[in-house]
Parts: structure tokens; C-alpha cells; sequence
């Protein structure tokens, strides 16, 4: 087989290419850091590396919702830790106006106390998240949850709760109505009170003037009853809300272990081995200078340059 000059220097020139590339694709990927620069590098540790970059994804977006879910039930948590402190001022209050010593005029300003301590709670019933969603609004209120009017206080919203999008159950927002309107009434079994309209009715009698001892302690006996049942039903959505928030930062354990998976198989599948990726290259470096030399050495021993 005869092998002409030409032929050899196309060769030759063809293999210089190739090293070259090689070496430029080695370079590259040291300058990056990453072993797969495009899928045709390496198709299955591209495809691998996708499906951990869309499971990435999906962690951290349920990781902000979870967020979200965590500072609401933090603020209801506090709203409800609020409203059990006011209950107990109203409490104290009320077991102040049993005292025989005191006249119509005295127990008119408990009452009028006792007054401001309802509309204090039925703020904080309707305390916002800075959102716009209110703590209290249920699975959706257009407006605030519990509107006062005439008639005592009645709920706006939609009975349940709010879920974030988390993958897993982490409410949004608390069921107003159950909260607030749905205290197991002490004095009828299987039925339910309102903590405003108890607080209303403790308010009204204790403003009607001339009442006799025995029915002012009454009013304060059923009062109690009622004012400690509407605080021992804030206190259990208060101690679900804690369990609301001990499940969320379970949650978050787990996502953020999901997350932190799925970037170990992404970096496994797409990220260079340095030690490994410096060796390659300074071998294709040598090898790419010895193919120039030689390459220069033998386009010199052509038939013409022994002719000239």
C-alpha cells in the first residue's frame, strides 16, 4: 500500500484536531467544574442529573410553602396565647363583681372593663397574617371572619382549615367559627357557646342596676362556667396549633433531607473528579505538544525538501 505525502499530512493533521479537541473539552470542563457540559457528554448521567435538578425543584417550593404555613400557625399560636390571657383578666374581673361590698356603679365599671376585653378578643379573632389571609378566616373569608353586629358575633368565613402546598398536610389558618363560637356550652351537654355572646351576656346583666345579691351571683357563677370553657377551648386549638407546628418542622426535616439527596445524586452524576479531570489533562497537554514536534519533524522530510 502506498501512502502519499498528502494522505499523511491529512492524516496527521486530522489526529492534531482531535487532540486538540480533547484537550479544549478537558480545559472546559475544569474551568466549570462539571463533567457533563451538554447531554451529548454523557446522556444517562445527564438524564440523571435532571431528574435530581426537578426533584431540587419540588423540595424547595414545598420548603416555601412549608415556610408560610410555619409563621401562620406561629402568629395564630401567639393570637391564641393572647385571647387566653384576656379571658383570664375578663375571669378575674368578673369574680371581682361577686364582691357583696360593691353597689350598681361599681359593678357598671367591671362591666364596661369586661366590655373592652371582648372587643380586645374579637380583634384579635380577626388578626390578619400580613398577606392578606386572616389567622381565623377558616378554608376562605373575603373579609374579616367575625363581624359584630346587633345580634352578637357572628362568622363570615368558611368552616375547616387552609393547607399550604406542601406535599403534606401544614394548615394556613384556623377554623374561626370552632375557636371562637363552638365552646362546649357547661350548662347544656352536646351544645355549643360563644365566648363574645357569654361575655355579652355577663356584660348585660352586670350593667342592669338593682339586681339582688343572689342573681348577681349568678350571673358570676354561669359566667365562670362559660368564660372557662370558651378559655379551655382556646387553649386546645392553641395545643393543636403547636401540633400543627411540631408536624411542620417534621416536615421540613424530611424535605430538606429529600432536597439535600437529590443534590448529592446531581453533583454524582454531572460534577468532575479534579484530581482525577488535572491528571487527563496534563497528559493530553504532553500528548498534544509531542504530536506538534513530531508533526513538525516529519512535514519536514518530504521529497522536495531533499530535491531543493
Amino acid at each position: 500500500m502506498r501512502i502519499t505525502s498528502a494522505n499523511a499530512f491529512e492524516t496527521s493533521l486530522n489526529n492534531l484536531q482531535k487532540r486538540q479537541q480533547s484537550l479544549t473539552q478537558a480545559q472546559e470542563q475544569l474551568t466549570s467544574g462539571k463533567r457533563v457540559l451538554k447531554p451529548s457528554d454523557d446522556p444517562a448521567a445527564a438524564a440523571q442529573a435532571e431528574r435530581a435538578l426537578a426533584r431540587i425543584s419540588r423540595s424547595e417550593a414545598q420548603l416555601r410553602a412549608l415556610d408560610v404555613s410555619r409563621n401562620s400557625m406561629e402568629m395564630a399560636e401567639s393570637a391564641l396565647g393572647h385571647a387566653g390571657e384576656l379571658m383570664q383578666q375578663a375571669r378575674e374581673l368578673l369574680v371581682s363583681a361577686g364582691n357583696g361590698s360593691y353597689n350598681d356603679s361599681d359593678r357598671m365599671a367591671i362591666a364596661e372593663s369586661i366590655r373592652g376585653l371582648r372587643d380586645d378578643l374579637l380583634t384579635v379573632a380577626n388578626r390578619a397574617d400580613g398577606t392578606g389571609r386572616y389567622l381565623f378566616g377558616g378554608q376562605g373569608a373575603s373579609g374579616m371572619p367575625l363581624l359584630d353586629s346587633p345580634g352578637g358575633v357572628a362568622y363570615a368565613g368558611s368552616a375547616g382549615q387552609s393547607q399550604a402546598a406542601a406535599g403534606e398536610a401544614s394548615p394556613l389558618t384556623i377554623d374561626g367559627r370552632a375557636a371562637w363560637l363552638q365552646a362546649p356550652d357547661p350548662s347544656s351537654p352536646g351544645s355549643s357557646l360563644s365566648i363574645f355572646d357569654a361575655m355579652d351576656r355577663v356584660v348585660a346583666e352586670l350593667m342592669t342596676p338593682g339586681r339582688s345579691a343572689a342573681a348577681v351571683a349568678l350571673t358570676v357563677a354561669d359566667g365562670l362556667g362559660d368564660f372557662d370553657a370558651g378559655a379551655d377551648n382556646l387553649a386546645a386549638w392553641r395545643a393543636r396549633t403547636g401540633e400543627a407546628l411540631r408536624r411542620i418542622d417534621s416536615i421540613g426535616e424530611r424535605l430538606s433531607q429529600t432536597r439535600l439527596d437529590a443534590q448529592t445524586d446531581r453533583s454524582e452524576a454531572e460534577d468532575l473528579d479534579m484530581l482525577q479531570a488535572i491528571s487527563d489533562f496534563q497528559n493530553q497537554q504532553s500528548g498534544y505538544d509531542a504530536a506538534l514536534k513530531t508533526y513538525s519533524i516529519v512535514q519536514q522530510m518530504s521529497l522536495l525538501q531533499y530535491l531543493k
